[in-house]
Formats: structure tokens, sequence, C-alpha cells
């Protein structure tokens, strides 16, 4: 989960986005200050849709949001991608009612990343792991964060000009196998104290075939039967 989580919220491709704003939408057609304003407007809108995530994390819990901030950019991203590639290209300009769909659609995608994976990226893995593994956690959690931060950071603009369109498509695919992930792998962390995470994780269906068990007469822990 270490590593999972901070992968999962880069590959998302919101950095990719949010850094190269101007340049993104500069290739699609916009005008320099037209530009210049839609990633001010991306950036508006992350920082507000972080408020959805802070009103219901407590209520409705980490996997639904995660879940349904998946499924809500995935959407986001095939829709970009496909107008893209039917409106876009050559000699192709997209007229301003396609522009204006793309940057909505776009604004979408920024919204359910700051309400699911953009703050839950980082409160999930300060949660999962138990007290004596902690320490280590976070510090794996934000070193691998930050390598795939810098590698897609690095390496976006090449596959910008690599796929063109099919750039939000790559993204989109990653999206689909991190919701497949939380949905099959993550176990819910509303209410649950640091003390008693070790417990939720002996009772995932998957995990419980790793994490150690605690034998009640010795009090020691051993190893679970597979």
């Amino acid at each position: 989960m270490a590593i999972f989580m901070p992968m999962f919220q880069i590959l998302t491709g919101i950095n990719s986005i949010l850094f190269y704003a101007p340049v993104l939408f500069g290739s699609l057609g916009f005008g320099k200050n037209a530009s210049l304003y839609s990633s001010v407007l991306t950036g508006a809108v992350l920082v507000l849709s972080t408020l959805v995530s802070i009103a219901t994390v407590d209520r409705w819990g980490r996997r639904p949001l995660l879940l349904a901030g998946g499924i809500q950019m995935i959407v986001c991203q095939v829709a970009v991608g496909i107008i893209l590639g039917l409106k876009f290209g050559g000699d192709k300009q997209l007229s301003k009612g396609f522009s204006a769909l793309l940057v909505t659609a776009i604004c979408l995608f920024v919204a359910a990343f700051g309400w699911s994976w953009g703050p839950l990226g980082w409160t999930v893995p300060s949660e999962i792991f138990p007290l004596e593994t902690r320490s280590a956690g976070q510090a794996i959690t934000v070193s691998v964060n930050l390598l795939f931060t810098f590698a897609i950071a690095q390496a976006f603009l090449y596959l910008l000009c690599t796929f063109k369109y099919g750039i939000f498509l790559f993204f989109a695919g990653w999206i689909c196998i991190m919701t497949t992930f939380v949905y099959f792998f993550l176990p819910e962390t509303k209410g649950v104290p640091i003390e008693e995470m070790i417990l939720q994780w002996r009772k995932h269906w998957f995990w419980k075939r790793i994490v150690p068990c605690m034998d009640e007469e010795t009090q020691t822990m051993k190893q679970p039967d597979l």
C-alpha cells in the first residue's frame, strides 16, 4: 500500500495537467491568455473541490470517495481523448463549443481528483499502517510519490507528442487499474483507530493470508494458515 497508493495518485495524470496546463491548452489551440486563464481555473477548481472531501470523508468513508472519484476521472479522461481524437489534429481546429466542452471535462477531472485521490492519497496511507510500521510506511509513501512525480513530469511532454490525444486514454487506463485495486484490496479505514488497523488487515479476504495472526496463548505473532 505504501507503494501503490502514491504511485496511483500520480498516475492519474493530475500533476501533468497542472504543471503543463498552459502548454497543454496552448497546444490545443487556445490563445496565450486563454491558456493561462484555463490553468488558473483548474487550480481554483482543485482547491474548492478539496472542501467536498473535507465535508464528506468522515461521513461516507474513504473507499466510496476513491471509487466514485476514480469513475468520474475515467469518464472525463476518456471524454477528453475522444473529443481530441475526433475534432482535433491536422488541419482541424476546435470550435468554441468543443473548446468549452473540453475545458469542462478537464475541470471535472480535476474536481474528481480534488475530492478523492488528491487528499485521500495522503490520508489513507497515514491510517492503514499499524503503529509498529507507520513511520517506515509513511517514509516509503512520500519517497514513491516524489519519484513518480519526477518521472511523469519529465516524461509527460514526450508522451504528449508521441501519443497525442492517446495520452488521456493512457491515464484513463491507469485510473481503471487503481479503481479496481481500491475495490478489491483496500480496506475501509473510516472510524478505525490506528491500534486496531491490524485487525482490518486480518479480516480482509486477501490480506489475511499475509498478515500474521496473534497467538492468544503465547501473545506472539504467527503466520496465517494459507
